[in-house]
């Protein structure tokens, strides 16, 4: 079962990636006391449908792909569970990232009862071939990528599946991308969607950690990360 979003909000990422993941490499186990860490993060409406999540969330695309090599999985299954039991339990992946393996790792994280706790996103659109990224959004692919992705994250249930890029030889009503880099949609699209209880899923709010961490972020990622 799939709350199907044709609204294209690109994935975001919604927790600072690159400080948690230096606490974890420092030697921080984010495991420990996690009934103390429960937080109280607020909650919101996305769309019209019913779907509640909270205000902030988590971003797993660098868990696995384009920020350098894929990071230890133990590590990023703990700092997944650091985030639920924090109250980040809006989780966001898409099967282009690896390609694959990072819903695989989610999947993973979503064991022992995990997954009853979270609102699971999840994308489809774009995959390579030979080398080359191509985007697909026919019908016949929406349905083989979504029972591909139900199969990696092991559930029977995608809270949220949309459309990562956008096919434009498929006929498609609103094409959104929103992020602090990309403001321009302000002026009518967001009063748009306000008006009609459409949802939006701002994409790298934090400037991919530049706008978080500044030009010292350029001082730690590897040659291999997109960011370059």
């Amino acid at each position: 079962m799939v709350s199907l979003l044709l609204l294209k909000i690109q994935g975001y990422e919604k927790f600072e990636f690159d400080s948690v993941f230096r606490k974890l490499k420092e030697g921080l186990d984010l495991t420990r006391n996690t009934k103390k860490l429960t937080a109280t993060v607020k909650r919101i409406k996305l769309g019209s449908q019913g779907l509640e999540v909270p205000a902030q969330g988590l971003g797993c695309m660098c868990m696995s792909a384009f920020y350098g090599p894929p990071k230890p999985e133990p590590e990023m299954i703990s700092l997944i569970h650091h985030a639920i039991n924090s109250g980040i339990t809006f989780l966001d992946t898409s099967d282009f990232y690896g390609p694959h393996t990072d819903e695989i790792l989610l999947g993973k994280a979503l064991k022992g009862g995990m997954r009853e706790r979270v609102e699971l996103a999840t994308k489809f659109g774009g995959r390579f071939e030979d080398g080359k990224l191509e985007i697909h959004g026919d019908p016949a692919y929406v349905r083989t990528s979504c029972e591909g992705s139900l199969k990696r994250l092991d559930v029977d249930c995608i809270d949220l599946y949309y459309i990562h890029r956008i096919d434009t030889q498929v006929p498609i009503e609103v094409t959104l991308e929103w992020s602090l880099w990309a403001r321009d949609v302000e002026e009518e699209i967001v009063p748009t969607c306000r008006e009609l209880g459409i949802g939006i899923v701002a994409y790298s709010p934090l400037g991919r950690g530049f706008l978080s961490s500044g030009p010292k972020l350029l001082e730690n990622i590897s040659k291999d990360d997109f960011r370059q």
